[in-house]
């Protein structure tokens, strides 16, 4: 069992928070500079042969007390973001590094105000709303054989579910550059990563050169929702990945255990 007390959140003054940021910045690029990890890099428009993994989300949401510009801009955040590495190769001992690729993501190239999340509440950045991506994305490689090997989760459940249809805490949030999402290829099989949209989604494919004759399924244990001293509620679960073989076999891996403070007052079923 893990432990389901989360003390309550400090609140911030804008410049101690933008200081810090720039310092973590400062701090994970000059980690960069010494980093022996060989991050992918190779754009290929021809597509790999087989079709591992591939999801979709909803490109615009209408949220309670939130502006439907900033969904429409952050389509065109997220469409910036992919363009840096759609139809990107990870090769056997390579990492993919969602910020090496993408960049600081600022005016000058494009970005737009977004939705961004700080600390629990709703807030306007440039470049907001790049989280969808590192959410759909992370997802997709828990089908496969690749390893997460950086994955910050959501500090905070911030709206209720709709029309959820996977597991609470399957994401991954975003912050250049200190938050960034990695991902490992330890087989000797190549993999690619593909992303599109249309009107209503955002689509992404993780694409392999060779046939993988394993299955995975993702799913979710331990879920409960915890009213906390400070009179808050939290949202706990256990993230696992079961590897199914070809003769039948099965293996179940632990990926995450998610604990977040929810922003709003769950629905509580009545005693009876």
């Amino acid at each position: 069992m893990f432990d389901n007390q989360i003390k309550k959140p400090k609140q911030y003054k804008k410049i101690k928070k933008k200081i810090a940021k720039e310092y973590f910045i400062l701090k994970r690029k000059f980690k960069d500079v010494f980093s022996k990890v060989k991050f992918s890099n190779e754009i290929r428009k021809e597509k790999l042969q087989f079709i591992l993994a591939e999801h979709k989300s909803t490109l615009l949401r209408q949220l309670k007390n939130v502006d439907m510009y900033l969904q429409h801009n952050k389509t065109t955040n997220l469409k910036l973001a992919f363009s840096t590495f759609n139809g990107i190769i990870i090769k056997p001992n390579e990492t993919f590094s969602f910020w090496t690729n993408v960049g600081r993501p600022t005016k000058r190239k494009g970005y737009l105000e977004g939705l961004i999340l700080t600390n629990g509440q709703i807030g306007k950045g440039v470049g907001g709303g790049l989280c969808q991506l590192g959410n759909l994305l992370y997802w997709l490689v828990l089908h496969s054989p690749l390893e997460v090997t950086e994955r910050w989760r959501h500090s905070y459940d911030v709206f209720p579910d709709v029309n959820r249809k996977i597991p609470f805490g399957s994401g991954a949030t975003l912050s250049y550059n200190y938050v960034d999402l990695q991902v490992f290829n330890p087989t000797n099989i190549t993999f690619q990563l593909i992303i599109y949209t249309s009107e209503k989604f955002l689509y992404a494919q993780l694409l392999s050169d060779k046939k993988i004759t394993e299955k995975y399924e993702v799913f979710e244990t331990d879920h409960k929702i915890v009213r906390q001293y400070w009179g808050g509620y939290t949202r706990h679960n256990k993230i696992w990945k079961k590897i199914i073989s070809l003769n039948g076999e099965e293996k179940t891996e632990l990926v995450a255990e998610n604990h977040a403070i929810m922003m709003y007052e769950p629905m509580l079923e009545e005693h009876k």
